[in-house]
């Protein structure tokens, strides 16, 4: 029987983010800036950084915001040098968050995102249709934290981690005339984030902060194969067509280290590292309940796909102007890595080498501001060379985002 591919479903397949399928999209300010961490105006910072809500010059600050996304990813087969196009729909990931001052030196908040997620449409027709026709990708970051000042120029803080995901994925099984839906609703996992904040000076902020790996655990996945009710008994499924399936992908750890220097009281510049261990997701194994459909000779319900992906750098540069007391204009650019070389490219977690500039303003009245930002993202073409998927071809792809955002300082 012609192997099955099942890979990584769980989470992945965005190419907002260059290095595997993270999206970084958890404040307008920040990505104005080049999504830059060292900012401690309002609650945004805690995404980023729990020790930053210390510095928040409010007791109670509140910031929220979304964005949208508009992503196409164009695939050529050599041979005939077809292409083919995805059709993806507007993204929309969204934040909030929240910080208060309990006392001096102790701050509280809560942070939600969405930093994971997207969904990608190729056509029914295209080449890769057995590895992916359709997958729609969520994931939810559930952050409570605490903050602790250990001195007027410097706090530490951590945070709790509860994730939630789902995943609805498709592919076209052609040996047996269907399609295959992967779906799974209650995929979780929980981490921790740790950081310090530094404020050595009137004029330079610091912050370190590190986000644990999260093991997202799919252990009720339903596996629905739309083919001939004739070939159920062949396949190992019920009488409506389905397997329970179970899988577990990480998201691995990050560390970030960022600064922000204010050259004058009007102009400011910023810098963050980034590094993601993505080298620690060497394979994605998918456990079927009775379905023979996997490629282990020792365990034929096992399906093990090879990854080996690398860690991944990138580096962020950022500035802000205030052209009045209220009224500020920013810049940024950003350079990320691909975890995968062009042999191990996948269409259901496509990922390009990404050079992304980055804009927008921001507007303050008593206590009230908001935010917009834009990004256009510059991706370098690949030469599809995978192997374990027999896959080749040329691919490319295009993103542009924007996003508002919205705070509220009192007290």
């Amino acid at each position: 029987m012609k192997k099955l591919v099942v890979s990584a479903a769980l989470l992945a397949g965005v190419v907002m983010h260059a290095g595997g399928f993270r999206v970084s999209l958890q404040g307008v300010k920040q990505l104005a800036m080049a999504h830059t961490s060292a900012h401690a105006e309002d609650a945004s910072v805690a995404f980023f950084n729990p020790a930053g809500m210390s510095f928040i010059p409010n007791k109670l600050s509140v910031a929220a915001g979304g964005f949208g996304i508009s992503t196409e990813i164009t695939y050529q087969n050599p041979e005939n040098m077809q292409s083919f196009n995805t059709d993806n729909p507007l993204g929309t990931p969204l934040y909030a968050a929240v910080a208060y001052k309990v006392v001096d030196n102790v701050s509280v908040g809560f942070s939600f995102s969405t930093p994971y997620g997207s969904t990608i449409v190729w056509p029914n027709d295209w080449a890769g249709r057995e590895i992916v026709q359709k997958i729609e990708l969520k994931a939810l970051y559930f952050q409570p934290m605490v903050s602790f000042k250990l001195a007027p120029w410097m706090s530490v803080g951590g945070s709790f981690i509860y994730a939630k995901g789902t995943v609805d994925w498709t592919k076209s099984l052609t040996q047996f005339d269907g399609t295959l839906n992967i779906k799974d609703d209650e995929a979780s996992g929980t981490g921790f984030g740790l950081g310090f904040y530094f404020r050595p000076s009137d004029k330079l902020d610091v912050s370190i902060a590190y986000r644990s790996p999260v093991d997202m655990n799919a252990d009720a996945g339903v596996a629905t194969f739309d083919v001939s009710p004739s070939l159920f008994p062949l396949i190992g499924i019920d009488g409506n067509g389905q397997d329970n399936f179970t899988a577990m992908l990480p998201l691995v750890d990050e560390y970030t280290i960022g600064a922000t220097y204010k050259i004058t009281p009007k102009w400011q510049v910023s810098g963050d590292f980034n590094y993601s261990g993505w080298a620690q997701y060497n394979s994605l194994t998918l456990d079927f309940e009775n379905a023979p459909i996997g490629n282990q000779a020792s365990d034929p319900t096992k399906l093990v796909t090879p990854k080996n992906w690398k860690s991944t750098q990138t580096w962020r540069v950022g500035t802000q102007y205030m052209v009045t007391d209220s009224f500020a204009a920013r810049l940024g650019y950003y350079h990320d890595e691909s975890p995968y070389g062009d042999e191990g490219f996948s269409a259901e977690s496509p990922s390009f080498e990404a050079n992304v500039i980055t804009g927008g303003i921001g507007y303050k009245w008593n206590g009230l501001g908001i935010d917009l930002a834009a990004a256009y993202n510059f991706q370098t073409p690949r030469d599809v060379r995978n192997t374990f998927y027999n896959f080749n071809g040329q691919a490319k792809a295009k993103a542009y985002y924007f996003g508002l955002g919205l705070s509220y300082n009192a007290f």
